[in-house]
């Protein structure tokens, strides 16, 4: 039979601990998100759901943005055991200069509606933790004014070819004199994708006040209140809109540009050029050819044609086709830095991440975007750590099983 007593305070006293309080709620709320899915969940709460929906969906039945995500979750990782993985070198090359971690900051359309602080918290944590940012054509702060809020950032510039090329040109000019290092090209968006969570949700830039939302600014006070009491939004390449997200990319995208206008981009940039959007091999050669320095294998985040290539799947294909010839990155899907690892051991140079970050930045701002780069720096080391490989360079397809 079990004895029993009661246990002495001089017991009791070692197990007893108490947490440090923290008194601010955004800090509460970060320290407690473990994972990019949850700072996603935190998102979800403090955001409209216009601009949660803007930046959590996809172009129709959402099948791609789905598959890819399935397909990084269906990969099986091949651990090699008895490494000496004491210490892990994250770092990698992108176009040539050494980046920190082995992913940027992709360019993202309307981030100040996320959150007030917007891109420029964005380009200050790029520039803390050592890897690029891409601002996109659509960005909502000026080229200047995030030239000036990340001064010593890589700082890349996102580019749309408009119906009026001498609007372009202006903003090439404009970022090269700002000190952008590239120029990323994106040739996936001849017409808009059918969004069509923002059909339903009425999402215009900038949200109109209707009785839906001003129904959903009771539930949202905090977000309201910063969109309504901080500067207008500014647009990185236009003054102002006012429609939505659909009908603005329609009326200012050219659908004509073809490979051979990548000469007259050329002429007016000298620059690394990099090209976002490449869904097949052949393409992939086109534009190696052509004198891409850098492509992006994407499908949007699967936000332009629903039911597109994979781009993990499409990996290897175009690693064996041209990566001897180009830097190969890529983009969509990946929610953790296991995603990350496996995309570097199936051949790409480096990744690009949009939503996961932009889940911190509705979250907790620029707070929040640090705190997704710091898990998925975490995720990244220890799930390297337990593959057996010590550098960025050692992995390799025989630590990936695609199913």
């Amino acid at each position: 039979m079990t004895q029993r007593q009661i246990p002495k305070w001089s017991e009791l006293k070692p197990l007893l601990r108490t947490k440090p309080i923290t008194t601010n709620p955004t800090e509460r709320r970060l320290q407690k998100a473990l994972t990019i899915a949850d700072l996603r969940e935190v998102a979800k709460r403090r955001t409209p759901r216009s601009v949660f929906d803007y930046t959590d969906g996809a172009a129709e039945a959402e099948i791609s943005l789905r598959r890819a995500r399935n397909l990084f979750l269906q990969i099986e990782l091949q651990p090699s055991v008895l490494r000496n993985v004491a210490e892990v070198d994250t770092t990698t090359t992108m176009l040539g200069k050494a980046s920190a971690l082995p992913f940027a900051f992709a360019p993202t359309g309307f981030t100040r509606m996320m959150n007030h602080e917007g891109e420029s918290a964005v380009v200050r944590v790029a520039e803390r933790a050592g890897i690029p940012y891409g601002l996109s054509t659509m960005g909502t702060t000026s080229i200047e004014d995030v030239a000036e809020a990340g001064p010593h950032a890589r700082k890349w510039f996102q580019l749309y070819v408009w119906k009026d090329r001498a609007a372009g040109e202006d903003l090439v000019k404009r970022a090269a004199a700002a000190g952008y290092e590239a120029l990323m090209l994106t040739v996936d968006v001849p017409v808009a994708g059918a969004r069509l969570r923002d059909v339903r949700n009425g999402f215009t830039i900038p949200p109109s006040l209707t009785a839906k939302t001003v129904l959903d600014a009771a539930l949202h006070p905090a977000w309201w209140m910063n969109l309504l009491t901080t500067a207008p939004l500014t647009f990185a390449s236009l003054s102002e809109w006012d429609g939505t997200v659909a009908e603005l990319l329609n009326a200012l995208f050219d659908p004509t540009m073809t490979t051979e206008d990548l000469a007259w981009l050329r002429s007016i940039w000298d620059g690394p050029l990099i090209v976002k959007g490449v869904q097949t091999v052949a393409d992939a050669r086109r534009l190696v050819d052509a004198g891409a320095d850098a492509i992006v294998l994407s499908n949007h985040g699967g936000r332009q044609l629903d039911r597109a290539p994979t781009p993990l799947r499409l990996l290897p294909d175009v690693v064996s086709a041209v990566g001897d010839k180009t830097e190969v990155y890529l983009d969509t899907g990946i929610m953790s830095g296991a995603d990350v690892v496996a995309a570097l051991a199936l051949g790409a140079d480096a990744c690009l991440v949009g939503r996961a970050y932009l889940y911190g930045l509705m979250a907790g701002g620029e707070r929040g975007v640090a705190r997704a780069t710091q898990i998925l720096a975490t995720e990244i080391v220890r799930t390297m750590q337990l593959l057996g490989v010590r550098s960025v360079s050692e992995l390799d397809p025989g630590h990936v099983r695609l199913p």
